[in-house]
């Protein structure tokens, strides 16, 4: 088995598939210290965590996670919140660091006498339709090589060499531009509220994650277009402060934001998820905008459906659940997109005339409102914040 990529989805699928005696090989195009310190989200779905507890994958997560089950939505009408632990199916997150995951994965796989080639980049898929496909890589020393196995499993992400290696009409591919661009924001700086904060203001939405005691990520809507280094920190928190309405709520905790980047929110995804020899996984399967966090949740549960299904066929001979992998993970993908259509639509105002501003503006409030004040309202927003 060739998997390429050494992101959650790619370590989580070569432990499971290592730990049930199945020869693998992780190919990872970038270096094991930029794998381990690369910062992405940091909230996990009570289903990831269940995937990590059942394949003994969780013991980091046990030992620094940090359960969280509170956000608050704070609007021109004041502020509510919603302890969703108590609502829907009463479950929570866990926050934990992407990138603390990925090095306990990896820690583990290795340890385990797992083999993974960093360096290594992928540059096609090919003879995917066929019993043995191989993976053509450049090598560290800028060498060509050719990786062969029964199956290759791409984790590489929306832009990796499983995509590109798709022939015309292979897929349909489904994507939108949701119209909307965040500056993603991570701070030296305590968090300023012991909840997600989602403030929804004229100038455009905040938002507040904690990452750490000492770490907070934010997020400001920006122009599209704009460069991430136009800002300067002062302006930032001035910003954050004015559209968190930090002088009704309470001053925001500052401190030296450390990395930042524009993120234009966008949704894309690949029907089927299989093509012959060669499976998508993660990013590769489906890219969803990161209102909801559930990216990294998605490549999680696509690893295991695809692991089990893949020990089912090379240890078991039952190649059944590998027939079955696309539409089940296609189910999960698709109610995840929904939910987060919904959540960019309730947070933000959306481009188009005036006078359609002006009308979503008033159906944005109105859902605001009944999120606040109906119960079966909260619980179905719970239901879908967390689960995948």
């Amino acid at each position: 088995m060739v998997i390429l990529g050494a992101g959650p989805a790619g370590l989580v699928l070569g432990n499971l598939l290592h730990g049930s005696g199945i020869d693998c090989v992780i190919l990872e195009r970038a270096s094991r210290a930029h794998v381990q310190t690369r910062a992405r989200a940091g909230f996990l779905a009570a289903n990831t965590a269940r995937v990590l507890e059942r394949h003994g994958l969780a013991e980091g997560l046990r030992r620094r996670g940090q359960e969280h089950s509170v956000c608050e939505f704070r609007t021109e009408d004041g502020r509510f919140r919603l302890d969703y632990s108590l609502l829907g199916r009463g479950e929570r997150h866990t926050v934990y660091p992407q990138q603390d995951l990925v090095t306990d994965l990896l820690t583990r796989f290795l340890d385990a006498g797992g083999r993974i080639r960093f360096g290594t980049e992928a540059v096609a898929v090919l003879g995917a339709d066929s019993a043995r496909p191989s993976a053509a890589v450049r090598e560290a020393d800028g060498h060509p090589r050719r990786w062969q196995a029964r199956y290759v499993a791409g984790c590489d992400g929306r832009r990796g060499a499983a995509r590109r290696s798709l022939p015309p009409g292979a897929v349909h591919r489904h994507h939108r531009d949701h119209g909307v661009s965040w500056l993603g924001l991570l701070a030296e700086a305590p968090p300023s509220l012991d909840a997600v904060g989602y403030a929804v203001h004229p100038r455009g939405f905040a938002g507040h994650m904690a990452r750490s005691p000492e770490v907070t990520r934010y997020y400001l809507q920006c122009e599209r277009g704009s460069s991430a280094n136009a800002w300067s920190q002062d302006r930032i928190w001035d910003e954050l402060a004015l559209r968190m309405r930090a002088t009704d709520h309470g001053p925001l905790r500052r401190g030296r934001i450390v990395q930042r980047s524009v993120v234009d929110l966008e949704s894309d995804v690949l029907e089927p998820l299989r093509h012959g020899s060669l499976f998508l996984v993660g990013d590769a399967a489906s890219v969803i905008s990161p209102s909801a966090a559930k990216g990294a949740n998605l490549a999680v549960l696509e690893a295991e459906i695809l692991a089990r299904a893949l020990i089912d066929d090379l240890v078991r001979g039952d190649p059944e659940p590998l027939d079955r992998y696309s539409a089940q993970c296609l189910t999960h993908i698709w109610r995840a997109q929904e939910f987060s259509h919904w959540m960019i639509r309730l947070l933000h105002d959306t481009p188009g005339p005036d006078g359609d501003r002006s009308f979503q503006a008033a159906l944005r409030r109105s859902r605001l409102e009944s999120l606040r004040t109906s119960r079966t309202h909260q619980d179905w927003f719970a239901e879908n914040y967390v689960g995948v």
